[in-house]
């Protein structure tokens, strides 16, 4: 990861990063938190969450619009909405409000999305192929760490100066990542490509994703194990509350224990693509999820603590198998449509099954299912893992330097013989 970070154009990309990935770990939880304070309500808070996910439906139309203009100008633009987006939240006063918490929070979904499909193809043209891991695997590490003190410091916050100081944190994180991105030196321009009918254009990004036959084996793999792995989010309640007796705040160490593993695996992961390529990463780490869920179904605290250390393993790693992925097999001007596309397609499954397992928890033992979370993610991996020969490793053997063969030398009559022939073979 010191190698990517030595390029200064990747160094000024990653300091506005970690302005506006500040930004993100605050706010999410802190809507939340909020809408619960002015309502009273639980199910209200929950669905600010679900406002957020809402706009994935409209992944392939944001990433054809990210498509259609040049990577760090839309970037910085992007940016700059974001924060714009975030200040009808200075109106809100009570909780006949909440409507404004709610309108934020969807459009934030929305940014979200067109922000993650814009810097995919930006990190493209700036990062070489080979260092692609490396890039991925540092914002992953750094993403990880910000849940471990994010949504703490968004509920600090909030408790302390209240909801307009989420929206001005959120405001300042935004608009500093937009100052620090516009002075990145203007990448090469994007290959001209032949523009379709925009229904064609649309579809451009679903389509490659069906024809390639890696990230078709590694979109087939992952979604199914993101239908049962939501599952765990409605899950460690039960096993908090019924396996360990103890109350719901200690699902808060747990996601810290959680958080560490997500470090550890951020760090690894370029090292596990270099060895096991991207389609075996992204494998690992969904099989990294089964046995922390089948030691998630005996309540004991000390397998508790290694399991969730475990899930936190494997989170970076599919995301930066699966990114490095779709930015070594995609052409760039179809990553930010491929990128928005993907990421309907996992979030997607990954919502459904949240949905589920807080409503098969109310009727179902929790450990029968952790025990079909485990089986299902098994069997996803072991798909994942025997197409691992579709994304070849990217580490190579340094080839053993050669001393340079010398011609032998040649002796008095040789010459002669050579240069007469050379005569003869000269034209007149």
């Amino acid at each position: 990861m010191r190698t990517v970070l030595r390029r200064p154009d990747f160094r000024l990309l990653f300091g506005g990063l970690l302005a506006s990935m500040t930004a993100e770990s605050i706010l999410l939880l802190a809507l939340a938190i909020w809408v619960k304070d002015l309502t009273g309500s639980s199910g209200l808070a929950g669905a600010t969450i679900f406002a957020v996910i809402a706009p994935m439906m409209l992944a392939p139309l944001v990433g054809w619009f990210v498509d259609r203009y040049p990577r760090r100008p839309f970037f910085v633009a992007a940016n700059v909405v974001t924060a714009a987006l975030l200040t009808p939240l200075f109106t809100v006063r009570d909780a006949g409000d909440v409507w404004v918490v709610y309108l934020v929070a969807a459009l934030y979904g929305l940014s979200s999305i067109t922000l993650g499909a814009a810097l995919s193809g930006l990190i493209r043209e700036l990062v070489p192929v080979e260092l692609l891991a490396e890039a991925n695997g540092l914002l992953q590490t750094v993403r990880q760490g910000m849940r471990l003190i994010g949504p703490l410091a968004g509920a600090a916050l909030y408790a302390a100066l209240g909801g307009w100081a989420l929206a001005g944190i959120g405001t300042v994180g935004f608009l500093t990542a937009a100052a620090v991105v516009t002075a990145l030196p203007t990448p090469r321009q994007m290959p001209p490509t032949v523009r379709l009918r925009w229904p064609a254009e649309l579809g451009a990004g679903l389509r490659h994703l069906a024809g390639e036959p890696a990230l078709r084996r590694a979109l087939l793999g992952y979604g199914l194990g993101s239908l049962v792995m939501g599952f765990s989010e409605s899950l460690i309640f039960a096993y908090v509350d019924q396996g360990l007796n103890r109350d719901a705040a200690f699902v808060g160490v747990l996601v810290t224990v959680q958080g560490v593993g997500g470090l550890l695996g951020g760090l690894c992961s370029p090292a596990l693509i270099r060895r096991l390529g991207e389609v075996g990463t992204l494998a690992a780490g969904v099989a990294f999820f089964s046995p922390a869920a089948l030691a998630l179904a005996y309540p004991d605290i000390r397998l508790g603590f290694a399991a969730v250390l475990l899930a936190g393993v494997s989170i970076p790693l599919t995301m930066v198998g699966l990114h490095t992925l779709i930015q070594r097999r995609t052409p760039p001007a179809l990553v930010g449509r491929v990128a928005a596309a993907t990421q309907a397609v996992v979030s997607g499954p990954q919502a459904f099954s949240i949905g589920v397992g807080a409503l098969l928890v109310g009727f179902l033992d929790y450990r029968v299912l952790f025990a079909l979370v485990g089986l299902a993610t098994l069997v996803a991996g072991t798909y994942l893992w025997r197409g691992r020969h579709l994304s070849t490793p990217t580490g190579t053997r340094r080839p053993k330097p050669t001393r340079p063969v010398l011609p032998a030398p040649r002796r008095p009559a040789e010459d002669a013989a050579s240069r007469s022939g050379a005569h003869r073979s000269s034209p007149r």
